[in-house]
């Protein structure tokens, strides 16, 4: 029974890095997928072990981005500081603070960004960034503290949030918006997963399959998002917010 367990959140793990590597929300598959198949377990334990399996998809995909596209280090390393700050800030809050009421909220911020997505279609589809030097850097820093502390806190979709606004607001296309998130997403994802570990949730007899197995979705991920380009991103990205509505509306008024 352990070795089917073991093959059925591989498998969603593999897709999971796939949907992460392209656009983000790699958690809308994987996180369902470890719920369902230990009903009974602690959530917090079931969301230590996704954090341990996609910090290295989307780390091996920042490091594959980076050797294709062109990296604002100078403003991307202090948003990933930040980001990384956030989170942990983030995972601490939920500890006194309930998450809830972003449950039913959330919805509707996903679709206005699906909407705003839609009617703008030519939004993402060319690299031109609106900022520069030290203000480029320190609105990075803020999009990487604010959603880092929104991953920590509660989580899903963090991965699509921050493609959308590296582009809306920026001026990224979704390419370089994707591979920017990639390595803010790695640091956020990391604290989560220390802060976890130090609570003792996080099964590490699970970690390893689901990180060799994330990380091989999100090796073919990167390659299918540099081989089409923005355009294909941008699609992908439609798809994946789509799903995330239906998801997080169902959990929030359905469920």
């Amino acid at each position: 029974m352990l070795g089917m367990e073991l093959l059925l959140v591989s498998l969603a793990s593999v897709l999971a890095g796939f949907i992460d590597a392209i656009v983000g929300g790699g958690g809308l598959i994987l996180i369902p997928a470890l719920f369902a198949v230990f009903p009974t377990t602690h959530p917090a334990t079931l969301i230590g072990t996704n954090k341990s399996a996609s910090v290295w998809g989307t780390a091996m995909s920042a490091a594959q981005y980076s050797r294709r596209v062109q990296m604002n280090w100078p403003t991307l390393l202090p948003a990933a500081v930040a980001g990384f700050a956030g989170s942990f800030s983030g995972a601490w809050a939920v500890t006194v603070i309930s998450p809830g009421f972003l449950r039913k909220l959330l919805p509707f911020v996903m679709l206005a960004v699906l909407c705003y997505t839609l009617v703008r279609k030519d939004l993402g589809r060319d690299h031109a960034p609106r900022l520069a030097g030290r203000t480029e850097t320190l609105v990075a820093c803020g999009i990487g503290a604010l959603l880092g502390f929104y991953d920590g806190f509660f989580g899903p979709g963090t991965g699509s949030f921050f493609v959308f606004l590296f582009v809306r607001v920026l001026g990224y296309d979704f390419l370089n918006a994707s591979a920017a998130a990639k390595l803010i997403n790695t640091a956020t994802n990391l604290a989560a997963l220390i802060l976890f570990a130090l609570k003792g949730y996080v099964w590490w007899h699970y970690a390893l399959a689901l990180a060799v197995a994330n990380v091989a979705g999100s090796l073919m991920g990167t390659h299918l998002a540099l081989k089409h380009g923005a355009s294909f991103v941008r699609v992908v990205f439609i798809l994946v917010v789509s799903a995330l509505i239906l998801k997080t509306g169902y959990d929030a008024f359905l469920r």
